[in-house]
């Protein structure tokens, strides 16, 4: 069985952790599903935007809103009421200054 230092050790990869992340880049390429599945699990556990996860799945911010009410995810398409949408104003200028 292949295991990822001989890779290394044949020199075809500088690392251990290059011939991981490329052999996930290839993975995700043939198996668009898993990619979809791994940005609808980070949308659910991280604080990552509909548009984010939409380019994490290789989709549209439209076709990934759907996906999401497709599995039964309520996306989360912003601030509802003023005291959130202040709040956001707050973080951001507390970012920038």
């Amino acid at each position: 069985m292949l295991q990822v230092e001989d890779f290394v050790r044949a020199q075809l990869y500088e690392n251990e952790e290059a011939v991981i992340q490329d052999a996930l880049r290839h993975l995700l390429r043939t198996r668009p599903e898993l990619r979809i599945q791994l940005a609808i699990y980070r949308y659910e556990h991280e604080e990552l935007s509909l548009a984010k996860t939409a380019q994490l799945a290789g989709v549209s911010w439209a076709q990934m809103r759907d996906i999401l009410l497709e599995k039964g995810i309520q996306p989360r398409l912003g601030p509802v009421t003023a005291a959130e949408t202040q709040s956001e104003v707050d973080q951001l200028r507390r970012h920038l200054a």
